[in-house]
């Protein structure tokens, strides 16, 4: 199918467009657990270290089964390119389906979360803490997948200024739980790290209950709920092939960087809190690279189901370069005002202040350094997903993450006593090489095969 090719500049604004949404709803979500961190983090350095370890275990698995939820995105991108609305419907629904079954699955982990802690080598505190955060915003993980699943349908119709607004008013929802219940402000209790839970918990119902009612009023055509219980066995195991390697990709990720906190447990409270801190920084940060990801899985899927390759090649070359702006900007943020932006996260009369701050700063100068290729695997993988290719890059990604990455941040930060820095550095490593063999694969695998299937459609046209 030919189409009237868009310049680059007019790519850059279709980004823009559908992107900016996207990041907003992912920066609103990452100020979720930017508050918890912050709020906590005046509250006292355990709570804080504690909420650190069991935020990363909840993220292992919730962005586990986001995997089904994101294969969701390409596929109906491209059956709405191909105006197939009963295919839509059935993806949409058996994501649903996915979604909620991973999350009654990962609900057990939640419930032995101290004894989980305690294996990974964290101190009886901190475990103890953690397991009581878990405890209650565990629950969370139900609504928050089947938020995903709704997110990943409405971003693939381009519907993104809702998701945005929903993403929005749930931040905002979090903050002022988070200040009634973590101190006792306003009448309520002081729950310290429990009363974080409590807010997460209350913040991710407020989320689903708003997209699904936003589907079912704006979007009654689609009938998503409709027969819900009705088993798709053709369809759900479409979803599950394409959602399972995405989700084994985002668990080689986020395993990488929750092992990376386990790690820095094990040197002690004050370098696992200053690890949280710049983390929460560098994930800020990622989230932009992480909207122009989707926008990626969602224009190409597009123009996957249009075969029109060519403006899936400029679109691929125009999101590229945004995010590598977007990286350099960082770079340059995070090496020249890393003190100020650290001191963001804790109480002015911290006694281990300056502590944290003199580890901090050098974690945020290597977190400048693994922008430029963090956001290029990202967005690698956006693209690859958009043209449902998603099993060779979830080995690319576990190789690069576990075989190079994880042996290298144990190596530099124990064998050679490089401490955070060395862990880091090893996070560095790994996500180097996964940019690199990402990319490649696009650009050498994904696009000439791409190439030989849009010439077989023309040739079937005629």
């Amino acid at each position: 199918m030919s189409t009237q090719k868009m310049s680059y500049g007019a790519h850059a604004r279709a980004i823009l467009a559908l992107g900016l949404p996207l990041i907003g709803g992912h920066l609103g979500q990452i100020a979720i657990g930017v508050t918890d961190t912050v709020m906590l983090g005046w509250y006292g350095v355990e709570e804080l270290a504690a909420q650190g370890v069991a935020g990363s275990l909840f993220f292992v698995l919730f962005l586990m089964g986001s995997g089904f939820a994101w294969a969701v995105m390409p596929m109906v991108a491209s059956f709405h390119a191909e105006r197939d609305e009963t295919n839509l419907r059935r993806a949409t629904r058996m994501g649903l389906w996915l979604s909620l079954g991973f999350a009654v699955l990962a609900l057990p982990v939640m419930v032995m979360a101290e004894s989980v802690l305690l294996a990974l080598g964290q101190t009886e505190q901190v475990a103890a803490l953690g397991a009581e955060y878990l405890s209650i915003a565990g629950w969370g993980i139900i609504p928050a997948l089947l938020v995903m699943t709704f997110k990943s349908y409405l971003a693939a119709l381009e519907r993104t200024q809702i998701v945005l607004w929903i993403t929005l008013a749930a931040a905002l929802t979090n903050a002022l739980a988070n200040y009634a219940f973590i101190f006792g402000n306003w009448g309520a209790p002081a729950w310290g790290i429990a009363g974080a839970a409590v807010a997460s918990l209350v913040t991710q119902f407020v989320m689903v209950i708003g997209v699904i009612g936003y589907a079912l009023i704006v979007l009654p055509e689609h009938q998503l709920l409709k027969r819900l219980w009705r088993p798709d066995w053709e369809m759900l195991g479409k979803v599950f092939r394409l959602g399972l390697p995405i989700g084994l990709t985002n668990l080689s990720e986020v395993g990488l960087f929750a092992a990376s906190a386990f790690m820095m447990g094990w040197l002690g409270t004050i370098p696992l809190a200053a690890h949280n801190i710049a983390l929460q920084l560098a994930s800020i940060t990622f989230m932009v690279h992480l909207g122009l990801s989707n926008v990626a899985t969602i224009r190409a899927g597009n123009a996957y189901g249009r075969g029109d390759l060519d403006h899936m090649l400029r679109g691929a070359r125009t999101v590229i370069v945004m995010s590598l702006g977007m990286a350099v900007a960082t770079i340059v943020l995070f090496i020249a005002l890393p003190e100020p932006l650290i001191s963001l996260f804790m109480d002015r009369d911290e006694p281990a202040r300056n502590q944290i701050l003199e580890i901090g700063v050098l974690l945020l100068a290597l977190a400048a350094l693994f922008q430029l290729v963090d956001g290029a695997q990202v967005i690698a993988l956006g693209l690859l997903r958009g043209v449902q290719d998603t099993t060779v890059p979830m080995v690319l990604a576990g190789v690069s993450y576990w075989l190079v990455g994880m042996p290298a941040s144990y190596i530099l930060g124990f064998v050679l006593d490089w401490g955070g820095p060395g862990i880091w550095l090893g996070l560095v490593l790994g996500l180097a090489c996964a940019g690199v063999a990402l990319m490649l694969r696009f650009w050498t695998v994904s696009v000439p095969r791409l190439g030989r299937i849009t010439g077989q459609r023309s040739v079937s046209a005629q």
